[in-house]
């Protein structure tokens, strides 16, 4: 049997869990909470939904018993506090980071072969505090980004067009926010390179705007996405467990690919059954590389405050 946990009952693990079941992703969804009664209510809610769209997935719901999750194959952590005003980023790290270690210490207890998948925000530490504390091989360990910023990218990118989404490939590189590095070099739509369609201003505004994806969402709700970013996750899941083989992008350690070593940032790679089968190397430009440079530096900034608040623990 299949079975997937997502930690975190709130509006990204919810969004997940929904798709997965929605979709029959997987035979058993668990869903963990620390709010009493939270997940329990949002799994039944969800499993009663099932007779209405026609779904078989099972939908479990429990507070902090990570004794239910067992024998996962994979387990999604959504886990961790928004950042709130007057809120520094080193707080946001401080306490996420914290809670990020001790769920992925509770998953690894009662399933040791699980493959990892973080949307705890700040993402790349957050996969990296997650990597340190599961001791699993960095295939097995990555982050939610890549899918989601190049999502929003094909959706402005299809809107200006005014095509299907779903003609338009893409692919993002680097950190999770505004040092994210799009590429219309290899963007295409119908494999018609999109630069053939488009003009260079209308996409570089494009481009801009898809860095500041997250942000023009919480100024319109006060509060961060939800349902793009559950989908997302939604889809590595069943790439893994439906060994489909798939290209995305996700975060991962790299240990020399792009000549970067010790930093976790968003690359193409190819997901199946074993977590991150390939990792796959672009032949990027000068311009490109310039580019990853400085959201490889922003990342292992972040990663570098993490390393001293662990330091001085």
């Amino acid at each position: 049997m299949t079975k997937v946990t997502v930690v975190g009952a709130g509006n990204v693990g919810a969004t997940c869990a929904d798709v997965l079941a929605t979709r029959e992703i997987c035979q058993e969804v668990v869903l963990v909470d620390i709010k009493e009664g939270f997940a329990e209510g949002k799994a039944l809610d969800i499993a009663q939904k099932a007779p209405v769209i026609g779904y078989d997935t099972r939908t479990v719901g429990v507070t902090g018993d990570y004794a239910r999750t067992a024998n996962s194959d994979v387990v999604v952590i959504t886990s961790g506090l928004p950042r709130k005003p007057g809120m520094t980023r080193d707080d946001l790290i401080a306490t996420n980071s914290k809670i990020v270690n001790e769920v992925t210490s509770k998953i690894i207890e009662h399933s040791p072969n699980a493959i990892i998948i973080i949307v705890s925000n700040p993402l790349d530490v957050m996969t990296y505090a997650a990597h340190l504390a599961s001791k699993k091989d960095r295939r097995q360990v990555m982050g939610m980004a890549g899918i989601l910023d190049t999502a929003r990218y094909r959706a402005f990118l299809a809107e200006a067009l005014d095509i299907s989404p779903k003609e338009i490939q893409a692919i993002l590189m680097g950190g999770h926010g505004d040092t994210m590095v799009p590429l219309p070099r290899y963007t295409t739509v119908a494999g018609i390179p999109v630069t053939e369609l488009i003009d260079a201003d209308k996409l570089d505004a494009i481009v801009e705007r898809t860095k500041k994806g997250g942000g023009e969402l919480v100024k319109l709700m006060g509060t961060s996405a939800w349902y793009a970013p559950g989908a997302a996750a939604a889809q590595m899941v069943e790439a893994i467990v439906k060994n489909q083989r798939r290209v995305f992008p996700v975060c991962v350690k790299l240990d020399g690919e792009y000549d970067i070593k010790d930093c976790y940032l968003g690359v193409p790679v190819i997901l199946g059954k074993n977590g991150i089968e390939k990792i796959i190397e672009l032949d990027l430009n000068d311009d490109e590389k310039a580019m990853l440079e400085t959201s490889r530096s922003h990342v292992k900034e972040v990663m570098d405050t993490f390393d001293k608040m662990n330091a001085g623990a």
